[in-house]
C-alpha cells in the first residue's frame, strides 16, 4: 500500500518526543503506550501487528504480523491514529527513557532498515514491521541483544529511539568496526553483523565489557547509542536496596521518618 506521507518536529533534549501532523485520512501506528496526546478528531484503533490494511492471507496474515512481533519481545499489538477530521491534526509519541529519536526516511535506505527490537517508536501508516534474525550460527548462539532485530520495510518515514547520545557512522566496503552489542542501534542491511570473541580471556572475565563484540563491516550506515537501556537498568539494579528495601548506608532516615510519624500519631492526644 501506498505510505502516509507527514509532516514532523522533533522536541525537546534529553527527553525528546516527537510530534507528527496527519492530514484528513492520514494515520501514524505507534507502539502500544507510546502516545503522548494528540488533537480532538484522531482516532485510535488497536490492532494486531503493524496496522497495515493490505496484510496477506486475511487473518492468517494478521496473526502471522503479529507474532512476528511478539518474537521480537513487543507487545501482540500495535495502535493506529487516523486524522478523521477536516483540517490537519497533529498526534505526539514520547522516547520511554533519556536519549534522542531518530527519523528514519526508508525510501533514502532502499526501503529497510535493521534495528534494536525496542528500538521502534511509531512510523508512518504503511510501514511494515518485521523481524531480522541474524544468519551466521555463532551470532545466534552469542549475539545477545543483536541476535533477534526488527526489520522496518517500506518508503515511508519511521521513528527509532537511542539511549543517550547517538553516533552515525559510514562505513566504507570493507571498513570494520567492532562495537558492544548493546550498543547498536540500526543499521542498513548492506551492513555485515557478526559476534567475535574479545580474544583474552582476562579481559573476558574482568574486562566488564563481557565475551562478545559486534562485528559490522561496510558498506553501509551504523547508528549507534552511548547508553543502551539494558545497560541504565542493570545500574539502577545494583543501585537499589538488595536486602528487603533497605540499605546500611542512610538506613536510619526512614526510621527516624517513620519514628517522627509515629509520634505525631500516638502523641495527638497529650496536647
Amino acid at each position: 500500500m501506498a505510505m502516509d506521507v507527514v509532516d514532523f518536529e522533533i522536541k525537546g533534549s534529553e527527553m525528546q518526543f516527537v510530534e507528527i501532523e496527519l492530514d484528513p485520512g492520514e494515520a501514524a501506528v505507534g507502539e502500544a503506550g507510546s502516545m503522548m496526546f494528540m488533537d480532538a478528531g484522531i482516532t485510535m484503533d488497536t490492532v494486531f501487528g503493524d496496522g497495515r490494511q493490505n496484510a496477506g492471507g486475511g487473518l492468517f496474515g494478521k496473526l502471522l504480523s503479529a507474532g512476528k512481533r511478539l518474537v521480537t519481545g513487543e507487545s501482540l499489538f500495535t495502535t493506529v491514529y487516523t486524522n478523521q477530521g477536516a483540517g490537519k491534526l497533529r498526534v505526539a509519541f514520547a522516547a520511554p527513557y533519556p536519549g534522542k529519536i531518530l527519523p528514519m526516511d526508508l525510501s533514502k535506505m532502499g526501503g529497510t532498515l535493521i534495528c534494536q527490537k525496542d528500538a521502534f517508536l511509531c512510523a508512518a501508516r504503511g510501514v511494515s514491521l518485521g523481524i531480522a534474525l541474524q544468519q551466521k550460527l555463532s551470532t545466534g548462539f552469542f549475539g545477545g541483544e543483536g541476535f533477534i532485530m526488527q526489520r522496518l520495510d517500506g518508503d515511508g518515514l519511521a521513528f527509532v529511539h537511542a539511549g543517550g547520545t547517538v553516533v552515525r557512522r559510514e562505513l566504507q566496503a570493507g571498513q570494520t568496526l567492532l562495537v558492544d552489542t548493546g550498543c547498536v542501534v540500526a543499521y542498513t542491511p548492506g551492513v555485515d553483523f557478526e559476534i567475535q570473541y574479545v580474544g583474552k580471556i582476562k579481559t573476558a572475565l574482568f574486562g566488564g565489557e563481557g565475551l562478545f563484540l559486534a562485528k559490522m563491516t561496510g558498506p553501509g550506515t551504523v547508528w549507534l547509542q552511548s547508553l543502551p537501556f539494558s545497560r541504565l537498568a542493570s545500574r539502577i539494579f545494583a543501585a537499589a536496596p538488595q536486602r528487603g528495601g533497605s540499605r546500611e548506608e542512610g538506613s536510619v532516615l526512614p526510621f527516624a521518618a517513620a519514628g517522627g510519624v509515629l509520634g505525631g500519631l500516638f502523641g495527638g492526644d497529650d496536647e
